[in-house]
């Protein structure tokens, strides 16, 4: 039985007064995949934001370890273990990959070349600014920046987007090495629903700020006719989103 590393109870935020999602209760346990789907507009990403501590929430509990995190502090959210890989990446775009890591190492933390292990594609690229890498090699260079920081929880969103196929087929098998070989709970937003729901265990789709379909990722993929009325509006749940 696995226990939960990152729990949301009743959680509900947006913007200012405006209410983006509601009433959401997710578990993220340590080593699993946790994918987050859902159409545009839907709230992914606010939720990651509040999750992260860059948006107060307006309602409910978000906890790291079983220890309640305050609202809307992102700093403390990281401290807890808590890490985002925004969609945006926001590197530092004039440091170099081998900079960008340093400045994200936790004095107690792994060496920025241990995660080499984990993105071996970055190593010719070590010396270069992040601002000449490719958008694939600045996603693999995001996602190492957050693992240095040994953390808990990571967050990820849309790693897929405005990537080759070969590059996202790489990126989500190292996601699914995060989870399997250091232990880390992944919540996942991604657009591309089959690549989502082959890297998770575990899945949700969110419509209009709730969750309206949630169960292990085989189910959600097996639940074809909900999936396809919830997310896509009967294009079908493998379709390509729309750019």
């Amino acid at each position: 039985m696995t226990t939960a590393v990152l729990s949301c109870v009743g959680l509900t935020g947006g913007h200012g007064s405006i209410t983006v999602f509601r009433d959401l209760d997710l578990e993220v346990s340590s080593g699993r995949v946790f994918s987050l789907l859902g159409p545009n507009g839907a709230g992914k990403t606010t939720l990651l934001l509040t999750l992260a501590g860059l948006l107060p929430r307006q309602a409910g509990r978000v906890a790291v370890d079983g220890v309640e995190l305050h609202s809307g502090q992102a700093r403390a959210a990281n401290r807890a273990g808590l890490v985002l890989v925004p969609d945006d990446r926001a590197l530092f775009t004039t440091l170099t990959t081998e900079q960008n890591l340093q400045i994200a190492r936790r004095s107690d933390g792994p060496s920025a070349r241990d995660l080499l292990d984990v993105f071996p594609a970055l190593e010719k690229r070590w010396k270069v600014p992040a601002g000449d890498l490719s958008g694939g090699e600045q996603q693999m260079l995001a996602m190492a920046r957050a693992l240095i920081q040994q953390p808990k929880v990571v967050l990820i969103d849309e790693p897929s987007q405005g990537l080759a196929p070969l590059v996202v087929e790489s990126l989500f098998t190292a996601v699914r090495r995060v989870a399997d070989d250091l232990g880390t709970a992944v919540l996942l937003v991604e657009q591309h629903v089959e690549l989502a729901l082959d890297v998770a265990d575990d899945a949700a789709v969110l419509q209009r700020g709730r969750v309206v379909l949630q169960a292990a990722a085989d189910e959600v993929r097996d639940r074809y006719e909900e999936l396809e009325q919830a997310y896509l509006g009967g294009t079908g749940p493998f379709a390509e989103p729309e750019p």
